[in-house]
């Protein structure tokens, strides 16, 4: 169920191709707004290409998913408006020139260029500076950052801050704009064992007041909705039937949810092969320069569609390097 303050989140056979293969296939889930959703698996297996498709920034290539009854891929520009992200390297990184105080303004100021309405730029320099100045210290407030506990107070310059310090502010950047889905990437990198609990209570934090938190780790915690995620090669994780994520309760009572398709076999003359599936064949009966043991004009065998119904779990054939590629090709918004 939708709500003002959180999107409900469902996909069904989500997936996307970069030009190498498979980047992420056949998800589904269905959470309810307000829910905290942990993308769980090692670096390279898709997670950020996962949580870029479902805030809008990436165009999937099959399936489709419904944030807040928003479809996609067709309402991409509509998702857009109602999420926002948190800190993903390299997609919305802090300005390391920047002190504390400037890069919230900064945000303020954009959130109220782009995201508001055309009248909120009309009213006089006063109220816009007043209004701008409560969302920061209510954004703030709510990521548990207190500006004058830093070593230069508000004038700290970004580079300086710790990596949970960092987080919390892109966080407070994040929630300027009031979204309804939130996204986080690498949560749990260069974190300590306790800041790891703190920073996961944080986003439960905000999941509690109403706000759907999608967030990428390398393991989460107990008590959140988790969707696993398989590096190619990896064998498959047995005993949980391929089905939508559901919310996690203890680890004992269960394995997690797993998405993805069986991994293609690695081919013994071919390098690349070994990390991902094989590229596919040109018209013409010729691969994009690699040797794959077949002859030319042969095309190699594809998987099926078809989602499989025996009760285990499936493995993702994507590609590390596809999902570089997907994102340089779809364009980040």
């Amino acid at each position: 169920m939708d709500s003002p303050h959180g999107a409900a989140v469902k996909a069904e056979g989500f997936g996307l191709k970069g030009p190498r293969g498979w980047v992420f296939r056949g998800v589904d889930l269905d959470a309810a707004a307000g829910a905290l959703i942990a993308l769980e698996g090692p670096s390279g297996s898709g997670r950020t290409c996962l949580l870029l498709a479902l805030t809008g920034r990436m165009k999937p290539t099959e399936g489709h998913a419904e944030i807040g009854r928003h479809r996609l891929p067709k309402k991409m520009a509509a998702v857009r408006r109602i999420s926002a992200l948190g800190p993903v390297p390299g997609v919305n990184d802090l300005d390391q020139a920047l002190t504390v105080a400037e890069q919230l303004r900064e945000g303020a100021l954009l959130q109220r260029r782009y995201d508001g309405p055309v009248r909120a730029l009309l009213r006089p320099r006063g109220e816009r500076r007043a209004s701008a100045e409560a969302r920061i210290a209510a954004a703030l407030a709510a990521v548990g950052l207190d500006p004058a506990t830093l070593p230069k107070g508000p004038r700290t310059s970004v580079r300086d801050l710790e990596r949970l310090e960092s987080v919390r502010l892109s966080l407070a950047v994040a929630l300027l704009g009031n979204p309804r889905l939130l996204a986080v990437d690498d949560l749990d990198l260069k974190l300590s064992g306790a800041e790891r609990a703190e920073a996961w209570a944080l986003l439960r934090s905000l999941a509690d007041r109403g706000t759907t938190v999608l967030a990428v780790c390398s393991e989460a915690p107990e008590g959140v909705t988790v969707l696993r995620t398989v590096a190619a090669g990896e064998p498959a994780t047995t005993g949980a039937p391929a089905a939508p994520a559901r919310p996690a309760v203890a680890r004992d009572a269960g394995p997690k949810i797993t998405w993805g398709r069986p991994a293609a076999p690695a081919s013994p003359t071919d390098a690349d092969a070994a990390t991902g599936p094989a590229p596919d064949n040109d018209t013409d009966g010729k691969t994009d320069g690699k040797t794959d043991g077949k002859p030319d004009g042969e095309k190699p065998t594809t998987e099926p569609t078809a989602k499989t119904t025996e009760p285990t779990t499936n493995t993702t054939d994507e590609d590390p390097k596809g999902a570089d590629d997907a994102l340089a090709e779809t364009g980040r918004a």
